[in-house]
């Protein structure tokens, strides 16, 4: 794909963000995200840049984690006992690019009952403070094998 399309898709996202999809809006989000892509370009080269169809598995992932940990985190402030274990699990990171580790931790902090708390000063371990930890080798394994994999797969 190249820097044109995305750069009409991140227009389109704006508009979705803001509501507005007239066309003083939508051009005021194509300069937008054509500033964005201008201050990201030495980080992408040209052949890997984001692969479109991987973005979107990526994007319906986080909506998907959003919808049910919103349900989750909704369901447990409203029942009556409140029994948390809230917990702070570090988490051994396979992303290296900088691009990655920022948004892992910001799809992490988004999602609610979770937030990223820090990063080690070598980039190889996330912290995260989870509301409700039955098992922190499950949490481990459910962001490996959900927000951590489609990075990978999107930047790659």
């Amino acid at each position: 794909m190249n820097l044109l399309a995305i750069n009409m898709v991140l227009a389109l996202i704006w508009g979705v963000v803001t509501n507005s999809f007239s066309p003083s809006n939508l051009l005021f989000g194509f300069v937008l995200a054509f500033l964005s892509l201008w201050l990201v370009r030495e980080q992408f080269n040209q052949r890997n840049f984001y692969r479109p169809f991987r973005i979107l598995r990526l994007a319906a992932l986080f909506v998907y984690e959003l919808a049910l940990s919103g349900f989750r985190v909704a369901r447990d402030t409203l029942s009556p006992r409140m029994e948390f274990r809230p917990a702070i699990v570090a988490f051994p990171l396979e992303i290296e690019s900088p691009i990655g580790i920022m948004l892992l931790a910001n799809l992490i902090t988004l999602t609610p009952g979770t937030l990223s708390v820090d990063v080690s000063t070598d980039r190889s371990t996330l912290y995260i403070h989870a509301m409700d930890v039955d098992d922190a080798d499950e949490l481990r394994a459910d962001i490996r094998n959900g927000f951590e994999r489609r990075i990978r797969e999107a930047l790659e």
